[in-house]
């Protein structure tokens, strides 16, 4: 009954686009933004439109169809920088070439929030297939209306393929469907909870429903595994289920946990998109764990009969032996991974981040216009200044200052776009709105850097500092580029306190659950390996990774794999208490692989389709290095883990609480 309502609710949740909303309220460009709303009416350029062969009078016409569209606004083109009745030839060649060049005109304008699909479908019918329409607003349109089918497309590519992992890894066609059951009914339950949060980000809904799918179906598997051991022994279905909830509790508590703790550590964000994706999984990792112990016993109870009808022969043959033949790579897999680690996280901390959404791909129109734009005219960023109004001689300075700055086009002020001369109390209030308001002057810069990297940031620097030796502290900028410097700061913050609390807080879990405390430190150095080998090969391959993705997947990787670890260490310490060493990390890996490899195809499986079906970068890069990182940490437990507990089997003995380890008699 709750997830059917939940069916329902989860409709009314709406979901926020605008990387802005995320930032903490006390950040510079939030500020600004505040200041800029309360003081004036015009707003930012989000968006640019390029048309190609058009004279001065046909652009000017385009102009007046670009304003008379509902939600666009502050339509910026030449007429706005100069005087167009003269001949342009006179004007000056770089502020005429920033909006007008080999019969080109660029404009660029502002879309209202929040109807951005709308507003840019009715400007790409006015341009039509030939001209170029990008920026901020269109990247946010395009979310939109690539969010909802592509999920649906994820969906479709991965049940099937999970289902087929967990039919080869059952004995009955009904089991996976028990399992799909359970994990489906509180994903429903967390998507339609969310209608007391009112809203979550793109990232949340793109990743959060299939994390959670993918992350707590192992709760499933062990408890039917385990239901399914002592029916084979003889008990009857009920005790058969007691003894299962028993047995399989400590495994899925202690999974749960870290996988919960370690998601909890994104709820500390400051860049609350984390903290969105955090408080989403926490609640999808309880609401996972009561469905499993609550929902399934019962739905497994009543049904029991379907899954003995439906037993099919074991698919995949017993992993006999290969625990020896894995063990002959010990040494050179010990050897292989401390060699790699310290350069592994000396490159993941190097490499070259994007803060923003990031380029879109050359075969989308959205990727096509953004270059056709950057062909025509170059690259182009603008940039407001708030300063204090009432001193035109020194707004005037600081204006000529500004226009000497490295990559700085062109900049649009009263006094250079109507007169330093002429007081703006003269003046009709339609001619001075855009540049004052009661206490502040507008100060428009039109850059030639990206939107971010060291070029823009560097510039945030320099205009701000310019403006502030004037000014002092009453300078607000804003604009793309301010707040994905303050996006830049906020999560290199982040990124500390987030890896510190996932660590810490996966540890303690650890050591209870093992009470030991070598266990901990063995475990999170080899996850921890996978989590820095898998964010390096951005830095190796020389491409630029989503910093978003590269904060969020520190934090995911580690509490979603750690799992693996858990359950291939806690099988060593059960055998480990009946025989030697050797033998026991033998008997653990045949029995263990197959649980840890089923574990991990559904986690890759989930994060390459994810990387495959979004067309947001964002999204993309979580996918690409979830299913990256699960494979690696696959790889990682499998080879280096069981040659650590081999190298400290005796250390692990003597700092574990009664471990009870085997002794050899006599």
């Amino acid at each position: 009954m709750v997830a059917l309502i939940s069916v329902i609710t989860q409709f009314a949740v709406s979901v926020n686009y605008n990387m802005v909303d995320y930032l903490p309220d006390d950040a510079p460009s939030t500020n600004a933004i505040d200041t800029m709303e309360e003081e004036f009416e015009a707003s930012v350029a989000n968006a640019r439109v390029l048309m190609h062969d058009v004279t001065v009078q046909e652009a000017l016409e385009y102009k007046e169809q670009l304003t008379a569209i509902d939600g666009v606004s502050d339509v910026t083109w030449l007429d706005d920088a100069i005087d167009i009745k003269t001949p342009i030839e006179m004007a000056d060649e770089d502020t005429v070439e920033t909006y007008y060049k080999d019969n080109h005109a660029l404009f660029s304008f502002h879309i209202r929030d929040g109807d951005e699909v709308e507003i840019t479908d009715q400007i790409y019918q006015l341009i039509g297939e030939e001209n170029a329409l990008s920026g901020e607003a269109v990247d946010t349109a395009q979310s939109q209306k690539m969010a909802g089918s592509e999920s649906a497309y994820a969906a479709l590519l991965l049940v099937p393929i999970i289902i087929i992992i967990l039919v080869v890894s059952t004995n009955s066609w009904m089991e996976p469907v028990f399992f799909l059951t359970a994990i489906g009914v509180s994903v429903l339950i967390n998507l339609g909870t969310n209608i007391f949060l009112g809203e979550v980000s793109f990232v949340t809904q793109s990743v959060a429903p299939i994390l959670q799918l993918a992350v707590s179906l192992d709760y499933a598997i062990f408890l039917l595994h385990s239901f399914s051991d002592f029916r084979n022994k003889g008990e009857e279905p009920t005790n058969a289920m007691r003894l299962a909830m028993k047995r399989s509790f400590p495994a899925i508590a202690a999974s749960a946990s870290t996988t919960f703790f370690g998601f909890m550590a994104l709820t500390f964000m400051n860049f609350e998109i984390g903290a969105d994706l955090g408080v989403n999984l926490v609640k999808g990792i309880l609401l996972s764990f009561i469905s499993v112990m609550v929902f399934l016993p019962a739905l497994t109870l009543t049904f029991y009969k379907w899954i003995d009808k439906t037993e099919h022969k074991q698919i995949v043959p017993n992993f006999k032996n290969l625990g020896r033949r894995v063990l002959k790579f010990r040494i050179p897999s010990l050897i292989l991974v401390l060699l790699m680690i310290v350069p592994a996280f000396l490159a993941q901390s190097n490499t070259n981040f994007i803060y923003g959404v990031g380029e879109h791909p050359d075969s989308t129109r959205i990727g096509v216009d953004e270059q056709t734009i950057e062909d025509s005219f170059g690259k182009y960023t603008p940039m407001v200044l708030l300063v204090p109004k009432g001193d035109i001689a020194k707004e005037e300075e600081l204006v000529q200052e500004l226009e000497q700055l490295d990559h700085v086009s062109s900049v649009l002020a009263y006094v250079n776009s109507v007169s330093a001369a002429i007081p703006p109390e003269y003046l009709d209030e339609s001619i001075t709105e855009q540049f004052y308001s009661e206490n502040y002057s507008r100060i428009i810069l039109h850059s030639n850097t990206d939107a971010e990297g060291d070029a823009a940031f560097s510039l945030i620097d320099e205009a701000e500092e310019t403006a502030e030796n004037y000014y002092g502290d009453d300078v607000h900028a804003l604009g793309e580029s301010v707040t994905l410097y303050d996006i830049k700061n906020t999560v290199e913050k982040d990124n500390v306190v987030v890896n510190v609390l996932t660590i810490v807080a996966i540890a303690v879990v650890l050591l209870i659950t093992f009470r030991s405390i070598s266990m901990p430190i063995v475990l999170l150095l080899t996850i921890q390996a996978a989590v820095w080998f898998n964010l390096s090969v951005p830095y190796f391959m020389d491409s630029s990774l989503v910093y978003v993705g590269y904060l969020i997947i520190s934090t995911v990787q580690l509490a979603a794999t750690v799992d693996y670890a858990i359950l291939l260490s806690e099988a060593y310490h059960v055998n480990r208490r009946e025989m030697p060493a050797l033998q026991a990390i033998k008997k653990t890996i045949d029995e263990k692989i197959f649980s840890i490899l089923i574990s991990a195809s559904i986690l890759s499986s989930v994060g390459f389709i994810l990387w495959m079906t979004s067309s947001n970068p964002i999204v993309g890069s979580i996918g690409l290095l979830l299913g990256r990182g699960a494979l690696l940490a696959f790889i990682l437990v499998v080879f280096f883990l069981p040659a650590m507990l081999l190298v400290f089997d005796k250390v692990i003995e003597k700092t574990t609480w009664k471990a009870n380890f085997y002794k050899k008699k006599g």
